[in-house]
């Protein structure tokens, strides 16, 4: 009778093994299916990833950027993807080597609309024209350890010096004011100086046509960074 029993117990033992190996492979099978499923993604995640792609598409398709020139006249452009400004550099030989260089930001404002009692001819014009943005400029004209700076507002089609500054080069060749002297207020100056420093930025390409080329250059500019941004973040919420 316990040699029945014992027969009986190591048949249930066998068999419990075999089913537990044949259910192995089944769980190991289910489990890896199960980790292999994506993450679901909100219905916020899609229409987000639905309006970024068909706003890329419009920008890229239908309002394309054009790839940025690289020289402007006598300067060459310096820019770097994700800076809110651009750099462009002229090298003058003459009787002592001279560099200019003007510094632009992006646009950082706008003119003042027009009064609504304005005459009608006038409101008629703003809206023809739209509105005229603004850009910030930073001259500097180097000529050996003296330099002159020029800080400058730049419109669609001309250029207005806002400040004139005198300034010394450091060895790191950054430039430093010279005794505490500060600026000079351009409106300030006499009509002959004025005259005088207009002339001579105009002498160096400084004038209202690069007022003109930088504001369509950062245009286009203001187009790629959008399109690069709204890439990134499609590239995240893709992950």
């Amino acid at each position: 009778m316990a040699r029945a029993l014992l027969r009986r117990a190591c048949a249930l033992s066998t068999a419990a093994a075999a089913v537990s190996a044949s259910a192995a492979p089944r769980l190991a099978s289910a489990s890896a299916s199960t980790s292999a499923v994506a993450p679901l993604r909100s219905p916020l995640d899609g229409r987000l990833l639905r309006l970024l792609r068909s706003e890329i598409t419009y920008l890229a398709e239908r309002r394309p950027p054009y790839s940025p020139p690289t020289s402007f006249k006598s300067f060459a452009v310096e820019d770097r993807p994700g800076e809110q400004w651009v750099r462009l550099l002229a090298a003058r030989r003459g009787s002592e080597t001279e560099e200019v260089k003007v510094e632009a930001t992006m646009f950082d404002g706008a003119a003042e609309p027009i009064p609504e009692d304005a005459p009608l001819f006038r409101r008629v014009e703003s809206l023809e024209r739209g509105p005229r943005l603004h850009l910030s400029l930073i001259v500097e004209v180097t000529r050996g350890d003296r330099v002159l700076g020029f800080i400058c507002s730049a419109w669609p089609d001309e250029l207005a010096v806002r400040h004139v500054l005198t300034l010394r080069a450091c060895g790191d060749g950054a430039a430093s004011g010279d005794g505490g002297r500060g600026g000079r207020n351009f409106e300030k100056l006499g009509a002959g100086e004025r005259e005088t420093v207009t002339k001579f930025l105009k002498e160096r390409e400084v004038d209202g046509e690069l007022a003109g080329f930088l504001h369509d250059y950062m245009a286009n500019k203001e187009k790629m960074e959008l399109l690069r941004w709204l890439k990134t973040i499609q590239s995240f919420l893709d992950k």
